[in-house]
């Protein structure tokens, strides 16, 4: 038996590949969607994952505006912030961040799926989130990844 072809691969930066990928957005889950985004962020579906380093691959995700949500969550679901004085809590449905700044959902949905450090905020630059169908990354020549398949 072989023992050195059991050996684990660890990646470095030098031999990370990372690739772009198109997702539609359109008529998707908002959850749902943002979890599979998490993950390709993540590089969790390629074999030589390694979970601290930024292995994963840049995301463009359209349509962020046609994202949808299921039961009364449109006026139940509450996007809270404070501006630091104060009673400055702040409260926005999400029927109100889809009017104001639609990729807002899609980003932070999927900001909350990453890890919370210095290597969460590298990842989430991977991702470009864009309202309607057209992108300004056609020269990577992004592959179009089927989330329903």
């Amino acid at each position: 038996m072989d023992t050195l072809s059991y050996k684990t691969a660890s990646l470095t930066k030098s031999t990370i590949d990372k690739k772009w990928v198109l997702i539609d957005a359109e008529g998707q889950t908002l959850g749902r969607l943002s979890t599979v985004v998490a993950g390709l962020l993540r590089g969790k579906h390629k074999p030589g994952y390694t979970p601290n380093l930024d292995c994963g691959d840049h995301v463009i995700v359209i349509n962020a505006e046609k994202v949808v949500l299921s039961g009364n969550k449109w006026d139940q679901k509450e996007y809270i912030r404070h501006t630091g004085y104060p009673g400055g809590q702040r409260v926005r449905t999400a029927k109100e961040v889809l009017k104001r700044k639609p990729a807002d959902l899609v980003e932070k949905s999927v900001k909350g799926m990453l890890p919370k450090n210095r290597l969460g905020r590298q990842i989430y630059r991977n991702l470009h989130v864009v309202v309607g169908p057209e992108h300004k990354h056609e020269a990577q020549q992004p592959e179009k990844y089927e989330l329903n398949k």
